[in-house]
């Protein structure tokens, strides 16, 4: 039996020995002010070093500003260095609402709408004591002022919407331990609403019984490897698993799929209410991390094209996931500064049984197990959790209900996924910016987001990475998925690489085009582009028996066909080859 010796210090982990390499990373800092420049619609600034040392970097608008209060990371060491708060809260009033949140994390700016000035703001849940019913002034005014008045009625503030992502009865058991949720009745027009969303710990168990079930249910074993009785000719699993057979229901013992489902109707929920109502949402769970900011970010998602290019992805997990401090070390088992730089860790090939991952050969869904008796009590105590895997998931399901909306494709998810969960790069070492800082992860290990760039450059727009089927133009607002439409299935590409690698590739639309975009790109090289050929008929015969096989010529290649007839002859209209038929798109709407 193979052993794996887990790095027992943060140093020793492979990104920090290859170092930088060719794939340099530039500032985290300086894209998270460049997110907010934008956010605020200040388009004419340009984040730079000498803004970050002079905390120089507090622009504002008519009703949002960037605070430096938290600059030396001294008010919260989760939180960012750089935050968007309300412009009529001073700096003091912010440090006297942080006291009444856990872990000091106040309610601050997510998103903002350009035009109506809703806003998507999140926090952690507030103390409220062992009877619930302490208050903050201080707490309210933050949160009645994200709460701005509405452009067409005068005097009328927008309505606010606090979403508890937990459980009702999870939120009053931690009442008992003086973290409960708000009451209504303090907080100005507000309607508290809970999502019923499972911790941290449900969602271990549920990706582990997941991965149980793909085991005896799919063709190979969770390594990638054919089990020995299908070497004799038996079908120990059967075999019989696809991607749309494995929805909600026959996933359900494991519950992985409903638990994906409660997170994009809760973050669906959220964006129709900040597009349909121009209301403002303030999200928080327990501690803020994880639930938060699953919901907050997909959500983002939804009310943002920008975040559905690769650029704005790249800002979106870098602004929500990374400076919001979701504990990533923590949650893939790695050594972080505090506290686990001691401790030793062995990995060997097992069933999958205590951690969600099973096999150190199945690296990009690989995690730790601690080499201890009690590996599940170690797990828990170590908040081993697939929550980032979980949100790339649902990411996943949004990207097959609106194939039109997103330029990245689902193959650039999962290299994302794999390269994240290798620890070949810096950018999601540690627990929060402020650890990153202290021990140099953007000067000393490699970029993740360089990394991924090169390899789309290197193959340009026939780039896996890419989606062929992106149309910005058909999706330039809001997703608003109607909650009929939100019946996730099992992510093939994904999750049934190994147990199903046949069902993984199978109907795969969008390798066929481009292999076939590539094909007909190699024939415009060799056959059809010759300026001496350009206009002769048996061209156009040739192009014409093409064209029906492609589903999406692009108009350059009419602009080369059509658009430039040759010196002194007339010219001439597009030809009737007809107009290739688009796969449609669900309809959008709102939620009920």
């Amino acid at each position: 039996m193979a052993v794996y010796v887990k790095p027992t210090r943060l140093s020793d982990i492979y990104a920090f020995v290859v170092g930088p390499s060719n794939f340099k990373n530039t500032s985290p800092k300086l894209r998270l002010l460049n997110e907010y420049f934008r956010l605020i619609g200040r388009h004419d600034q340009q984040a730079s070093n000498n803004m970050i040392e002079n905390n120089s970097f507090t622009f504002s608008n008519e009703l949002w500003r960037i605070s430096c209060v938290n600059s030396k990371y001294t008010m919260s060491q989760t939180y960012p260095f750089a935050l968007v708060v309300p412009k009529c809260i001073s700096d003091e009033e912010i440090l006297q609402a942080s006291s009444f949140r856990a872990r000091c994390r106040l309610p601050v700016v997510s998103w903002c709408h350009p035009r109506t000035g809703a806003v998507l703001a999140r926090s952690s849940r507030p103390l409220v004591g062992l009877m619930m019913n302490m208050r903050s002034n201080t707490d309210e005014r933050l949160v009645a002022a994200l709460c701005s008045q509405l452009g067409g009625a005068k005097g009328a503030r927008r309505k606010l919407y606090i979403a508890d992502a937990r459980p009702r009865k999870n939120a009053l058991a931690n009442g008992a331990m003086g973290g409960g949720s708000e009451s209504s009745s303090n907080y100005f027009q507000s309607e508290i609403v809970f999502f019923g969303i499972d911790n941290i710990h449900a969602m271990r168990e549920s990706f582990t019984r997941l991965r149980e079930y793909l085991d005896t249910h799919g063709a190979a074993s969770s390594d990638g490897r054919s089990s020995f009785l299908r070497h004799g000719g038996w079908t120990w699993g059967g075999g019989n698993l696809s991607s749309m057979s494995a929805s909600v229901s026959t996933l359900g013992d494991s519950g992985w799929l409903i638990h994906v489902q409660s997170v994009l109707a809760g973050s669906a929920w959220i964006a129709a209410r900040v597009a349909l109502e121009s209301a403002s949402v303030l999200v928080h769970c327990s501690d803020w991390w994880d639930r938060t900011t699953q919901l907050v970010s997909l959500a983002n998602l939804l009310l943002d094209p920008y975040y559905r290019t690769f650029i704005g992805f790249q800002a979106l997990v870098e602004k929500d996931w990374l400076a919001f401090g979701h504990p990533f070390s923590d949650r893939i088992g790695m050594p972080t500064i505090s506290g686990s730089e001691g401790m030793s860790f062995e990995l060997t090939r097992q069933s999958s049984t205590g951690s969600f991952t099973t096999s150190p050969s199945r690296q990009p869904l690989g995690s730790y197990t601690p080499q201890t008796p009690a590996s599940s009590h170690n797990q828990t105590s170590n908040n081993y959790s697939p929550i980032f895997v979980q949100w790339v998931d649902c990411v996943s399901q949004l990207l097959r209900m609106y194939p039109f909306a997103f330029e990245f494709s689902s193959v650039f998810l999962v290299d994302f996924l794999d390269n994240f969960l290798s620890c070949r790069f810096g950018n999601f070492l540690c627990n929060s910016e402020q650890e990153r800082q202290i021990y140099r992860t953007s000067e000393r290990c490699g970029c993740i987001w360089s990394y991924l760039t090169d390899l789309r450059a290197s193959g340009g727009k026939a780039n896996a990475h890419y989606n062929l089927f992106y149309d910005p133009s058909k999706h330039n607002g809001p997703l608003l998925p109607p909650a009929a439409a939100l019946a996730p299935t099992l992510w093939p590409q994904f999750h049934l690489r190994w147990a199903c690698p046949f069902e993984a590739q199978a109907g795969e639309l969008e390798a066929q085009c481009r292999n076939m975009a590539l094909k007909f790109s190699e024939l415009q090289k060799t056959e059809f582009i010759p300026d001496k050929c350009r206009d002769s008929p048996p061209r156009a015969i040739r192009i014409k028996k093409i064209q029906p096989y492609l589903p999406f010529p692009s108009r350059a290649w009419y602009r080369t066909a059509t658009d430039s007839p040759a010196a002194g002859s007339p010219p001439r209209g597009p030809p009737s080859y007809g107009t290739p038929r688009s796969p449609g798109t669900p309809s959008g709407g709102s939620l009920p």
